[in-house]
């Protein structure tokens, strides 16, 4: 009797899923550049596989350092942050806000603790707006892409615009606004971590063969996941550098003004993917013609439009602090912009 094969045969779904993944991109980009262009097939890749292996060093530490932040369940000190007067959780918030290494579902349990907890909002829209800026991988990434000038004004900009965002918000609760900020829906936790409010960091993690294990996991995970995207990063940078006409990204991003600025913030909504990625690409603009003012816009505008930032606070708040955090954002996008065009 033959047997009937009752596996189910894979879903067209699956396959587009892998056909959209990184790795596969970006091995597909000198693929379709030797079949199109030949000639410039070689140079496309040189110029990917060397910027990438210029960035190593910086995946590298990056890597180690948010694998022993996990392992040591660094969290903790982050919600210790969140005690105290108003005025000093804004500031300690704006400051650290990008040090928690949280996963990207951790966030939302996170924040929809401390409001349900009777955290003022200004404090946790100072974290929500520096939070998706500054951390230790996408600061040196930055710095290995774009220099540490760059990096250290994005750090900068970062908390500036978690100060402007808490004591905004602190003025206009004042004035009456924002009593109810939080969704009357509760958020569950979805089991990717620890609890962040329990516990206390144990900075000595090599003692314990738990800490350990997760040190080892968050380790492959992140190298992985960097070396997937930076990869694919360059591999666009490449293909912008070759093709883009530089006139054309100096005509609409470049010069002096806050016009170029103000498109640069408002671009990367809709552009910006992630902040691993963003570094080698706003590199091959700035090449080709992107100023500085409008590099910065671009990256601090994308950043807090992302669509896990924006999800995050969508999903936890009411419509009216969801307009007020992209305001803020991008508002301070493109004062971030102005002065570091200014500066430099």
């Amino acid at each position: 009797m033959t047997q009937i094969n009752t596996t189910p045969a894979p879903r067209i779904a699956d396959y587009l899923k892998r056909l959209k993944s990184p790795w596969t991109l970006t091995l597909l980009i000198p693929v379709v550049v030797a079949i199109l262009d030949q000639p410039n097939a070689v140079s496309v890749i040189e110029f990917a596989i060397r910027a990438l292996l210029g960035t190593l060093p910086y995946i590298v530490f990056a890597v180690i350092m948010i694998a022993s932040l996990k392992a040591a369940g660094a969290e903790t000190v982050i919600a210790g942050i969140f005690k105290g007067r108003e005025i000093r959780m804004i500031i300690l918030a704006a400051l650290f806000g990008g040090l928690a290494p949280f996963c990207s579902c951790e966030v939302i349990p996170f924040i929809a603790g401390l409001l349900a907890l009777g955290t003022p909002l200004a404090p946790v829209m100072a974290f929500w707006l520096a939070s998706p800026l500054i951390d230790p991988p996408t600061l040196l990434i930055t710095a290995g892409a774009l220099g540490w000038p760059f990096a250290v004004a994005k750090a900068f900009a970062a908390v500036g615009l978690g100060l402007m965002g808490g004591f905004a918000i602190k003025l206009l609760q004042s004035r009456g606004f924002f009593s109810a900020p939080l969704r009357a829906s509760p958020v569950s936790r979805c089991g990717c971590g620890p609890d962040p409010f329990s516990g206390k960091p144990v900075w000595a993690f090599w003692n314990d063969s738990t800490r350990v294990q997760t040190f080892k996991n968050e380790f492959t995970h992140n190298a992985l996941f960097l070396l997937k995207w930076l990869a694919f990063a360059y591999a666009l940078e490449a293909l912008l550098i070759t093709y883009v006409p530089a006139p054309l990204i100096a005509g609409l991003v470049g010069g002096e003004g806050i016009m170029p600025i103000a498109i640069a913030a408002l671009v990367g909504v809709p552009a910006y993917l992630n902040g691993f990625v963003a570094p080698p690409l706003i590199a091959g603009l700035m090449e080709q013609g992107m100023s500085s003012g409008s590099a910065m816009a671009f990256v601090i505008g994308g950043g807090v439009s992302s669509i896990p930032a924006m999800a995050a606070v969508w999903s936890l708040v009411r419509r009216q602090v969801f307009a007020a955090y992209i305001g803020l954002g991008i508002s301070g996008a493109i004062l971030s912009g102005v002065v570091f065009q200014l500066v430099v």
